[in-house]
């Protein structure tokens, strides 16, 4: 009895981490890079073998970390190689529910489908280029009838003109495309998206990746057969020194299942309201106080957002969504900026990657659902290691993805 009763002791402190619906694993789309935080700016977007031979750039991959408490935590289960590195970039948010993870790699303009329904030994289903006139996907969303539903930026080659939407059957097969041009709004760029099946709606924001122009809009879309209802413009909040209506970036749907928020990579965020109606609006509902935001992940009742320009994530409690407030913050290194943000379906783990400091790692964090408060955990997970390919060295995560439980 004492035996058994030592053994419970030893085991608590794993098993008060451990929700009942925590995830096992972390899929990690990332590309190796020698020199990470190599300076790239003064080259030209197109200009890839630049790009590569200033970064020391290897190959996109996905990483399969286990991330159940205890000692196995952060150790690589799996690894699987895909093409040459540029940018590997935006997942799906979310594992979807049939397992097939996609990740695109922006400026290299190649987007690549995993097959995770062996979490342990995932492979690459397929990979696709530009569809049609449409190019540079960004991001993806899985729909209730099994396809997927993708954002192009661009139209007619890079940053030539307003992309539109793609949507994919199961098998990867083009089902339907819709441009985003709109008269009067040539910055028109594709960003995210937020669906809402049960309004047959689509909301998807609009913000270049390069940073060439300046967006101020976003657009709505039925959802049946893609067609674009409207294209809103984000009500001016300018403080006469800072356009916080400017490039809205991560449309969220709220827990509600109909309710949308609308944030700026510039820290303003907009309710989009009436969405179902004919004539629907944004208003103006927050400032989040920086100048520098990225992507967010909706918790309940809760609004986590990540602000890289003051090295902060927030809470923000929108059960009353046209007023917002802060409920709880962390604060991080100064070298350190977030700009990816992924929430464990079934638990409260968050899993965090970035710039600076952040760029060859991975952090977690904590949210409680009933108040919304974080806390950051002390775990990370290096990406500077020899890896199973041969690579010895760093490699840059960006879309971080829990298992579903």
């Amino acid at each position: 009895m004492f035996r058994y009763l030592l053994l419970l002791i030893v085991a608590l402190p794993w098993a008060a981490k451990a929700a009942p619906g925590s995830s096992d694993y972390l899929f990690v789309w990332a590309m190796e890079a020698r020199h990470p935080q190599a300076d790239t700016m003064a080259l030209k977007p197109t200009d890839l073998a630049a790009r590569r031979t200033a970064m020391g750039l290897g190959r996109d991959f996905l990483a399969v970390f286990d991330v159940r408490p205890g000692p196995s935590f952060g150790k690589l289960v799996a690894m699987v190689p895909a093409g040459p590195a540029a940018m590997a970039h935006h997942t799906n948010y979310a594992e979807p529910p049939d397992d097939m993870l996609y990740a695109n790699d922006w400026l290299g303009n190649s987007t690549y489908v995993f097959d995770l329904r062996k979490p342990l030994h995932p492979r690459l289903a397929r990979t696709f280029g530009s569809v049609g006139a449409l190019g540079y996907p960004h991001s993806f969303a899985h729909l209730a009838n099994g396809n997927t539903l993708a954002t192009f930026q661009y139209a007619g080659g890079f940053n030539h003109a307003a992309g539109g939407l793609v949507e994919f059957d199961p098998q990867g097969r083009v089902v339907r495309t819709a441009s985003a041009e709109a008269a009067g709004y040539p910055d028109i760029r594709p960003y995210s998206l937020a669906v809402v099946e049960q309004a047959d709606r689509v909301v998807t924001s609009s913000a270049d990746m390069m940073a060439a122009q300046v967006s101020h809009v976003v657009q709505i879309w039925r959802l049946a057969d893609l067609k674009l209802i409207q294209t809103l413009r984000l009500p001016p909040e300018s403080d006469g020194i800072y356009d916080t209506a400017a490039d809205s970036s991560e449309p969220r749907v709220l827990a509600d299942g109909h309710t949308v928020l609308v944030p700026t990579f510039n820290c303003g965020l907009f309710l989009l309201k009436n969405l179902a109606s004919d004539k629907p609006s944004l208003q103006h509902v927050y400032d989040f106080g920086y100048r520098t935001c990225e992507v967010p992940i909706v918790a309940g009742n809760f609004l986590v957002e990540t602000m890289q320009s003051g090295h902060v994530i927030a809470s923000l409690d929108v059960r009353d969504p046209e007023h917002p407030h802060e409920v709880s913050r962390i604060l991080l290194p100064p070298d350190e900026y977030p700009h990816w943000i992924g929430m464990e379906p079934g638990g409260d783990r968050l899993a965090i990657t970035g710039y600076g400091a952040l760029a060859t790692k991975v952090r977690f964090a904590r949210i409680d659902r009933h108040t919304g408060a974080l806390t950051l955990e002390p775990e990370t997970i290096d990406f500077t290691r020899t890896w199973p390919d041969g690579w010895q060295g760093s490699a840059v995560p960006h879309g971080a993805v829990f298992s579903r439980p």
